[in-house]
């Protein structure tokens, strides 16, 4: 889960599809009571093959890609601009998404109604989402209407009105979500994990305090965005089905002479990775929540980020042990002990940084075993190799769900996007299918062997101390130095 999961949900992914690829993965079926025939093995997924880009720079500097796709009369219009929750500072914590809600607000001439208006008639809508190293501004419309959807999405980001008149309305949005996500113990034990992980660094800072948010003037709002908004840090995408002479007019008549904020500017660099071997032991922080029937669990560290060598290698290794359904962590405290309903481990990616995290919301009474058998299957992936015929059910998984994510107007856009931001290069997408079969049984030991080592993770737990505390006696022998827990009661 990402700090955009927990407050600002701006996804779109063929769920229901990965879902049924993830089947691919599961190992040949188990003999039971009943011999049932094996299904046929499935084709091995093609390579992805990226429709051939235009690519365009401004002379201001702000770049434009042009892609058509897909036979329906629809495009996707893109605006990505480099600005983000990075970009705040310590007593700014969402300030930029309070600026992406009043971004939605019109222009100076132009409604919000008028503007969702004009939208509605081009058969789409337009959204604003923010992440902490991105902004996006756009939305589908139907084809036809691509030069003037591109106008709109202009006008939107150079004549922003930031009305003063909607700002308490949205603050009062914000202020709910706020208490929400406060009262939610995945985003309490999230807090923390990313907390200790990235110290004094807009990475680690998830909420804001009311006060923080009941603060926020317009003229905040006015200056964060003039210091981070402009055609340097701009890149709009185009893909689908359009009139691609008159979409280039419209965007050098749109933006042409768009100026705003200068290149990136140096922002606070994320936290060394540590090396293996050089912490004492785990650090682990149980935060109380009386009366829980579950305890929230967070458990992960520092890993290379896109631009590594070792990336698709990782990708794998984290598909294979918590990743996918039929993963190693899931099957183990999912189907054989029931201890969870869905677990699952990620790669969370920024800009020159990531981390890996297994995440499990567990019965309160199991929660030291939960945490035993996470860690044991990470030791045994990092002890023997996986076999052949696991791998080969995960790169299967693998390279089928990353040609569904692209098999979209809106998919190819994001992809191209986190390419550009990670200056992944122009192959790293049509070779992606090819790399991920590459990889090797050793190449996943080793990937778990070198980042995925147990004496340097971060464990966070969210439940009943009274009844998770003499659980996790014995795991704390292993523990280095740091805080033992936080909430009534809590050791330091």
């Amino acid at each position: 889960m990402t700090r955009a999961h927990v407050t600002r949900a701006h996804v779109r992914s063929p769920a229901a599809a990965a879902a049924l690829l993830a089947l691919l993965a599961l190992p040949a079926a188990r003999a039971g009571a009943q011999e049932k025939e094996a299904p046929p093995a499935p084709g091995a997924p093609r390579d992805f093959v990226i429709p051939p880009a235009r690519e365009i720079t401004l002379p201001n500097g702000m770049g434009v890609t042009l892609v058509q796709y897909g036979t329906t009369p629809k495009v996707e219009v893109g605006l990505v601009l480099r600005m983000g929750n990075v970009n705040e500072k310590a007593d700014q914590v969402w300030l930029a998404d309070l600026t992406g809600d009043l971004l939605q607000e019109g222009t100076t001439t132009h409604s919000a109604e008028e503007i969702n208006r004009a939208v509605a008639d081009m058969g789409g809508s337009l959204d604003v989402g923010v992440a902490p190293d991105q902004t996006t501004i756009g939305g589908a419309v139907l084809g036809e209407f691509a030069p003037r959807m591109v106008r709109l999405v202009a006008d939107v980001v150079r004549h922003p009105a930031f009305p003063d008149s909607e700002l308490p309305r949205l603050r009062a949005d914000r202020l709910r979500s706020l208490s929400v996500a406060r009262s939610q113990p995945q985003s309490i034990a999230l807090e923390k994990f990313l907390a200790v992980l990235y110290p004094d660094h807009p990475y680690g800072r998830l909420f804001p305090t009311p006060e923080m948010l009941q603060g926020y003037t317009v003229q905040q709002i006015r200056d964060f965005y003039a210091a981070n908004a402009g055609a340097a840090r701009a890149h709009l995408y185009v893909v689908g089905r359009f009139d691609e002479g008159a979409v280039e007019q419209a965007v050098r008549e749109a933006f042409g002479d768009w100026r705003g904020a200068t290149a990136l500017a140096a922002l606070p660099a994320p936290p060394a990775h540590a090396a293996a071997g050089d912490s004492a032991g785990w650090r682990m922080y149980v935060i109380d929540r009386p009366g829980a029937v579950q305890s929230s669990l967070y458990i992960g560290l520092h890993v290379p980020d896109p631009s590594s060598r070792d990336y698709i290698a990782l990708q794998v290794m984290n598909a294979l042990l918590g990743g996918a359904f039929s993963s190693r962590i899931t099957s183990n405290i999912r189907e054989a002990k029931g201890y969870t309903y869905s677990p699952f481990s990620q790669i969370t990616t920024h800009y020159r940084d990531a981390y890996w995290a297994e995440i499990a919301d567990v019965t309160t009474n199991v929660t030291g075993p939960s945490i035993k058998e996470i860690l044991g299957e990470i030791e045994r992936l990092r002890h023997d190799p996986p076999p052949d015929s696991e791998l080969t059910g995960i790169q299967n998984y693998l390279a089928g769900t990353f040609v569904l994510r692209n098999s979209s107007r809106v998919g190819i856009e994001n992809q191209l996007a986190f390419v550009r931001m990670h200056g992944l290069g122009d192959d790293w997408l049509s070779t992606y299918v090819k790399r991920v079969y590459a990889i090797t049984p050793a190449d996943v030991q080793r990937m778990a062997r070198e980042y995925l080592d147990p004496d340097r993770m971060t464990i966070v737990v969210v439940g009943d101390r009274k009844v998770v505390d003499p659980q996790l006696r014995e795991l704390r022998k292993r523990e280095g130095p740091g805080v033992r827990g936080q909430g009534p009661g809590a050791r330091e």
